[in-house]
């Protein structure tokens, strides 16, 4: 016999190191849907599953709205196998989109040395010391 796991939201926001405002977050942009009893908020083992896909998203860099396209593309046709292909076109756009950081972050402190060598040079030139 199958027991119904249900999680409440703090036994999800301790497990996962969120909060309840963030789970409500998530709720409210149709990411996770809970079950109500009144005003409690029950969570299944996949909705579960789901927040730790989201978190994951979002430590990643996606955004909401690329994990809700991920996320709709599973739950419709053609489910899981276009929701990985999806997924695996995001990975290598940001991907990309982080290598470019790289890049810009990596040009950007290469400027800053010829800005401090030149703030240096003509401060040996005009006598003073650093």
């Amino acid at each position: 016999m199958v027991v119904n796991k249900y999680y409440s939201i703090s036994e999800l926001t301790k497990e996962f190191g969120v909060s309840t405002r963030t789970l409500r977050f998530y709720e409210d942009e149709g990411l996770i849907h809970p079950e109500r009893r009144g005003r409690t908020r029950l969570y299944r083992a996949a909705d579960r599953r789901l927040l730790m896909e989201i978190l994951r998203g979002r430590r990643i860099g996606f955004t909401v709205a690329e994990i809700r396209e991920i996320v709709q593309v599973y739950r419709e046709p053609p489910g899981e196998v276009g929701q990985l292909k999806l997924l695996m076109k995001k990975v290598d756009e940001k991907r990309a989109e982080l290598r470019q950081k790289r890049k810009d972050i990596e040009e950007t402190l290469a400027e800053l040395d010829n800005v401090e060598e030149a703030c240096l040079t003509r401060m040996a030139e005009i006598g003073v010391g650093t």
